[in-house]
């Protein structure tokens, strides 16, 4: 396949110290993440597939087939593959920073500051435009969420995983035909669209909701699902209360409280219950290039610490001063059909 290497099993091994567990950097659903280095002491993330996942062989080879076609900037790139011995393995590009998951769970005085999570979320949505707008076919993602959006080590952000992708339906020349897919539901607990959830129909509207699900866990930490509490839900009842800063991330330090409002109102368009007033994956863009382009400066982007910060020109508002949400951090398992 042009641009994608097949690497033997051997080399997998090699790279990986025989699997240690040492070398593993996360976990799935799919099976567990190995960061290896290569012959040519290239880093690489190796998704090993467990037993019970593993796919024919046609459909391997399509997967493989349709990421090898994904270009961009905002997208992990696939290096090669593996498949054999009984074992496949997918083989991306390692992206040192981790996920957005881990950064919104640290603990240890690391973090990103609002205007770097405005970008983050920017990156994410200029790599969900393109599979549904640019990639050829296009496609929809089916798992977004933030454990699924790695960081470089320049913290630019790009969309992984693309294990539930579907390929998007192709319209006639004049634009009619449907614009959904009929599946089984797959995805995450917290991240699913209602309406795929009820109607079993994807649609480029159903990635939209997932990633105002990870907008609003930029703004607060929160997971989608904890102990039994939404984060949608939360964050309205914040937000109708007039109590929606109680429950920012308290690790932002101080920032421009009208562009967390703007930010905020983005997030929550995005996961309207009704697909049809939602915005679409290019509104996302657009009104996060603007966010970003009327935001003060103010030259601390620091991921070391909660840097405080002050602009004459704009009203701020320090989370220092509020004791953060009672949710906790983490991930959820994905969902599969029995």
């Amino acid at each position: 396949m042009d641009g994608v290497k097949s690497f033997t099993f051997r080399e997998m091994a090699t790279a990986t110290e025989h699997f240690s567990d040492s070398s593993v950097v996360g976990r799935g659903g799919y099976g567990k993440v190995y960061k290896g280095v290569l012959w040519d002491n290239t880093a690489v993330a190796i998704k090993r597939a467990e037993e019970g996942s593993l796919q024919g062989e046609k459909e391997f080879l399509t997967e493989i087939e349709i990421l090898s076609r994904l270009h961009h900037r905002n997208l992990v790139s696939l290096v090669g593959y593996c498949d054999e011995e009984q074992e496949q393995m997918l083989v991306y590009e390692f992206m040192p920073r981790g996920t957005l998951r881990d950064w919104l769970n640290d603990r240890s005085g690391k973090t990103l500051s609002f205007r770097m999570r405005l970008q983050v979320a920017l990156d994410s949505a200029k790599g969900i435009l393109y599979l549904h707008t640019e990639a050829n076919p296009p496609i929809f993602h089916r798992d977004i969420k933030s454990s699924n959006i790695l960081l470089d080590s320049k913290f630019n952000a790009k969309v992984a995983d693309f294990g539930l992708s579907r390929l998007a339906p192709v319209l006639d020349e004049d634009g009619s035909g449907p614009n959904y897919v009929s599946t089984l539901v797959r995805g995450t607990p917290g991240y699913l669209d209602p309406e795929y959830l009820l109607t079993h129909k994807l649609t480029a509207k159903s990635d939209v909701y997932s990633l105002g699900i990870v907008f609003l866990e930029i703004l607060t930490s929160m997971k989608a699902i904890s102990h039994g509490k939404n984060i949608v839900r939360e964050v309205k009842i914040a937000h109708e209360t007039g109590t929606m800063f109680s429950i920012i991330d308290n690790r932002m330090g101080s920032y421009p409280s009208e562009f967390v409002e703007k930010f905020l109102s983005l997030a929550l368009w995005c996961v309207n219950d009704k697909p049809e007033k939602r915005p679409s994956m290019l509104d996302v863009v657009r009104e996060l290039e603007h966010i970003l382009e009327k935001m003060p400066d103010t030259g601390v982007d620091s991921s070391e610490s909660g840097s405080n910060y002050f602009v004459e020109s704009s009203t701020f508002y320090s989370s220092s001063n509020v004791p953060g949400s009672d949710l906790s951090s983490g991930d959820n398992p994905a969902v599969y059909p029995r």
